[in-house]
């Protein structure tokens, strides 16, 4: 089997990635729906009513973190995900029904996106963590990068068809076409053969958030590389927002036009993971090259001056962008500990989707302030900064190396120059030879 598809070898995972796929399809339509609902039929084009529902949407992740990490790691994953899926096919099933009806108002929207927000919180760390279960270790990045690959072909699918169904049929068809898709993922949970899955040890209840909050405390990598998507997902990854407000705002155009957006901008996402899932082993350098990467390209689609020229221009922005997080998800599972990988995940996730709550807003008040393109261009501004400060910190303090090598083919090394210092060493991984250092691999 092509090393792309390796993990498709586990049967567990073929049945998992087959539900998954579609209900992430389902997904991205729900978004699309709920996003033109506020926009088109609750407001007259509101960007601050749009960031205020995704703000709720993600502020639990950030509130219930610790929680959702130790339920993740407190009791078994697939039983966990059995409940959570269960709650977000009903509460899409309620909005598509207030929709449909010409019941739905503003707040029910907000009602609802928060309901959403804390079921996903609690799901994500256990689905996250869920991986590690159906394959084994050495095909665990492997399995990451196909979920981000099945994610983004959900994006590719998804706003597409919800696009078309919102225009043949109206936004409430959508949402509830949604709910349908959410049968695939139970479906799939259902199927999978319990004496083939590798239960991780069940974390103790007591002192289990503060150990979490320990490991991570202790690991110079894991905070490097949450640093990172921290400013990525609180600045960069807004694409809900920044693309409905391009569309409608800048161009002119209506929900087939933002449809295929999220859509276009797939391809270089789907492209990424299925990338991202030759290489064996995440490293630090790939990591910071698609960072930087993305600060170029983002800056390029937030001055393009036609549609087609920013739907061009959103191909490398969702290439770099999915390279830089799928490679920092592939980073933290495989270097992390099996009884506290739900834990970290929560972490990880409450860092990377924490910051949306006030980072949504904020982009709805820049577009409003300084016009839409500087929705974009701010998280261009911000990675960028971000970028030259770990640059100098990783210079200086862990006397990192970079340097172009000139051959057949040509590549950036990342290296250490020399051993650090006891103070700013970054924490050993407790297995090395199955987690390899964050700073030497690079």
């Amino acid at each position: 089997m092509s090393p792309t598809f390796t993990s498709f070898e586990v049967r567990n995972y073929r049945i998992w990635f087959a539900g998954a796929l579609v209900s992430n399809v389902g997904t991205w339509m729900g978004r699309v729906g709920q996003d033109w609902l506020v926009l088109t039929v609750l407001t007259a084009g509101s960007a601050t009513a749009l960031g205020v529902v995704t703000g709720l949407q993600f502020l639990p992740f950030l509130l219930l973190a610790p929680w959702a990490g130790l339920i993740a790691d407190r009791f078994p994953k697939r039983r966990t995900l059995l409940l959570t899926q269960t709650m977000l096919a009903v509460s899409s099933l309620l909005l598509g029904v207030l929709a449909v009806t010409g019941l739905a108002q503003l707040w029910h929207v907000y009602v609802i996106a928060l309901l959403q927000g804390v079921t996903t919180a609690i799901d994500n760390p256990a689905r996250q963590a869920f991986v590690s279960e159906m394959v084994p270790n050495d095909k665990l990045a492997n399995a990451v990068s196909l979920n981000s690959a099945s994610f983004n072909l959900g994006r590719l699918i998804g706003p597409g068809v919800a696009g078309l169904v919102i225009a043949a049929w109206g936004t409430g068809q959508a949402l509830l076409l949604n709910t349908v898709t959410f049968v695939f993922v139970i479906a799939a949970l259902l199927l999978l053969r319990a004496n083939e899955l590798k239960p991780a040890p069940l974390a103790k209840a007591r002192g289990g958030i503060r150990e979490g909050f320990s490991y991570v405390r202790n690991r110079g990598d894991l905070q490097l590389v949450m640093l990172l998507v921290f400013v990525l997902g609180t600045f960069g990854m807004n694409f809900q927002i920044t693309m409905a407000l391009m569309a409608t705002k800048v161009f002119d155009k209506g929900a087939g036009e933002f449809g295929l957006l999220g859509s276009i901008m797939a391809i270089g996402s789907l492209s990424a993971a299925l990338f991202s899932a030759r290489r064996k082993v995440p490293r630090l350098r790939v990591l910071l090259i698609s960072l930087a990467a993305f600060t170029v390209v983002a800056t390029v689609a937030a001055m393009a001056p036609t549609y087609w020229t920013f739907a061009l221009a959103l191909v490398p922005v969702g290439f770099s962008a999915l390279t830089a997080l799928t490679t920092a998800n592939a980073m933290v599972q495989t270097r992390v500990a099996p009884e506290m990988r739900g834990r970290v995940m929560a972490l990880y996730m409450a860092i990377f989707m924490g910051g949306t709550p006030a980072g949504a807003p904020l982009i709805g008040w820049i577009s409003e302030t300084f016009g839409p393109r500087w929705t974009i261009g701010i998280g261009a501004v911000a990675m960028g900064i971000t970028l030259v400060g770990v640059s100098v910190w990783l210079a200086r303090s862990q006397n990192v190396r970079v340097s172009y090598e000139s051959q057949r083919r040509p590549r950036v090394r990342v290296a250490v120059t020399s051993l650090p210092t006891p103070a700013t060493a970054i924490a050993p991984v407790p297995e090395p030879a199955r987690w390899p250092r964050c700073s030497g691999g690079g």
